[in-house]
């Protein structure tokens, strides 16, 4: 019903623009510029953890974005997840292609799950909302592109607010799994982390942890030796030039046969912007 009624409401009665406020639009011009006509940048946290997957992201965590994205997730604006989606769709493109240009098959948006608990308090799933999004924009504009939303919660994690990069790293590790029968999911394409925001890259180091786990873009838990990966004879995986601890064709970071994750974001924080060195 809360879902509905926010639907309903963002239709019939007057709204303000979630970026800068001005009246009588659910966003301005310049405020969806800020969102979508940058270029996305790889990004990367200061200090970067280990585990941390190639991420993208659309725009700086500041002004009109930060409100933008507080609007949506927090407040339940969500006539702002359509542009929200389309600045996902651009990052997820670019991740897809600088780290992985030689990878056929469809983009697979895996979205970071929020617990059961934020997603009732705020009566939607904002990260599934705008992985749906991107992924509709994205096939828009001629990519195949679908959203696999197999990560889950294992355990209970604390709130993040307040925490450092080293709490935040420790309150989620190993808290993502990927969920009976995703693997099978994320064979035959480009696996691609999609969250809202990154800060220090917890979120996303788990979530790429889950899926190699899980034998998606890396070598199979279980293997030994010169252990088979799973997607090895899948159609679509080059092979050519690539291999156990080296890199194939441009950026991508390979591990057995097939690339490993990459993640997209539509925010990051602005230090994560200034250090970019690609």
């Amino acid at each position: 019903m809360r879902g509905w009624w926010r639907e309903f409401s963002g239709l019939v009665l007057p709204t303000a623009c979630g970026g800068c406020g001005r009246q009588h639009t659910a966003l301005c011009e310049g405020c969806r510029a800020a969102l979508t006509e940058t270029p996305a940048r790889r990004v990367r946290p200061v200090p970067a953890p280990v585990g941390l997957p190639p991420v993208y992201a659309a725009a700086p965590y500041e002004d009109a974005v930060r409100a933008v994205l507080l609007g949506h997730k927090e407040r339940g604006a969500l006539a702002l997840a359509g542009v929200l989606g389309q600045a996902l769709a651009g990052a997820a493109r670019a991740a897809a292609a600088g780290s992985a240009p030689g990878v056929r098959g469809p983009l697979l948006l895996v979205p970071v799950p929020s617990s059961r608990r934020a997603v009732r308090a705020r009566g939607h799933d904002a990260t599934r909302r705008m992985a749906l999004a991107a992924a509709a924009e994205l096939r828009r504009t001629g990519t195949d592109a679908r959203v696999a939303a197999v990560l889950r919660q294992r355990r209970a994690v604390a709130d993040q607010a307040g925490l450092s990069a080293r709490q935040r790293l420790a309150n989620l590790s190993g808290a993502l799994v990927v969920a009976g029968g995703g693997a099978g999911l994320l064979a035959g394409g480009q696996v691609v982390v999609v969250d809202d925001l990154m800060t220090t890259g917890a979120s996303l180091v788990d979530a790429a942890r889950a899926i190699r786990a899980a034998g998606v873009g890396g070598r199979h838990p279980d293997a030994s030796g010169g252990g088979r990966s799973p997607a090895r004879d899948i159609p679509g995986f080059p092979r050519t030039g690539a291999g156990p601890g080296r890199r194939g064709a441009g950026s991508v970071a390979w591990d057995g046969d097939v690339p490993r994750p990459v993640a997209a974001v539509v925010a990051a924080t602005p230090e994560s912007f200034a250090i970019n060195r690609n």
